[in-house]
């Protein structure tokens, strides 16, 4: 018999479920969108090959076969969160090194509060961040320089796994003198025939904006090239043409004297989560510390 291919998330989704009676609350304690709960009991049922919920209008409550393996499954996640602090209280005594790569605009947005709490609880744990492209991460986490990165998903890479945890949409960056900063709702359209700025084509934003825009059915100008987010804003500021770029991109220093707006007519996103090697396991410090990002990010 194959073992089963369930995540630690999985199983608390299905106890939450059980204990609450309920989806919402299920979700707001795991600190994840409705639909991300349902696919994790979905992919637990598939894997016991049984239904171990019965939904309604109404209420949820266990199947015969839930009422068995909640139980077990209760014990098990006891334990393993038993010997999990223990693990910690030992890591906070030992000083160590965690090296993890990020997308600069996540590093800017999201690991400062995290890393706060992370040192709370590991104060002689060393944490090295490696500033990197979307395509260096996932060469960082492949190479084992980087235990995991938090960036953008890898196109069919069977030695990485991706765990999403957030969308950040693409929208206008331009000037606060540009006249597009004046609209009251820009829109995809109001950008066609425009001399726009970009990123290059090898790059994981660019890559996933094409693909937002394919998928809508928008085409678009581009005009200057550069390799990084931050060369992009640099052009803008210029004054050289506006750009669309990533929401998270433009809530750094570089780009405080820009403005970001939302396009309408088309929601086109990029996804950022962890990613990591699928035969390491991680060490105990990593596995804390994309637990915080899991609880601060998930969805």
């Amino acid at each position: 018999m194959s073992p089963l291919n369930c995540e630690l998330l999985d199983l608390r989704a299905l106890i939450a479920v059980a204990e609450g009676k309920s989806f919402l609350r299920a979700a707001e304690q795991l600190h994840l969108s409705q639909p991300a709960l349902s696919r994790r009991v979905q992919k637990l049922e598939a894997m016991v090959g049984t239904p171990l919920l019965e939904r309604t209008t109404r209420s949820v409550r266990l199947t015969p076969a839930g009422q068995e393996i909640v139980p077990l499954l209760r014990r098990l996640i006891e334990e393993i969160d038993s010997s999990l602090m223990g693990m910690m209280a030992l890591g906070e005594r030992r000083a160590g090194r965690l090296t993890v790569a990020s997308i600069p605009s996540a590093t800017v947005r999201f690991l400062p509060d995290v890393l706060e709490q992370f040192g709370r609880e590991y104060r002689n744990v060393r944490v090295r961040v490696l500033d990197l492209s979307a395509t260096e991460c996932a060469e960082a986490v492949r190479t084992g320089e980087a235990e995991f990165a938090i960036t953008l998903p890898v196109l069919s890479d069977a030695d990485l796994l991706f765990e999403p945890l957030t969308d950040d949409p693409y929208g206008l960056v331009c000037r606060r003198d540009d006249p597009l900063a004046e609209m009251p709702a820009p829109g995809w359209a109001d950008l066609a025939g425009m001399r726009l700025v970009t990123v290059h084509m090898g790059s994981g934003n660019r890559t996933a904006l094409d693909a937002g825009l394919a998928r809508a059915g928008i085409e678009l100008r581009w005009f200057y090239e550069v390799t990084r987010l931050t060369s992009a804003l640099a052009l803008v500021q210029a004054g050289l043409g506006p750009s669309v770029l990533p929401r998270l991109a433009c809530e750094g220093p570089d780009a405080r004297d820009l403005v970001w707006r939302p396009l309408a007519g088309a929601e086109v996103v990029r996804t950022i989560g962890v990613l990591r090697r699928a035969s390491a396991t991680l060490s105990p410090t990593a596995t804390r510390l994309m637990a915080l990002l899991a609880a601060a990010w998930g969805r």
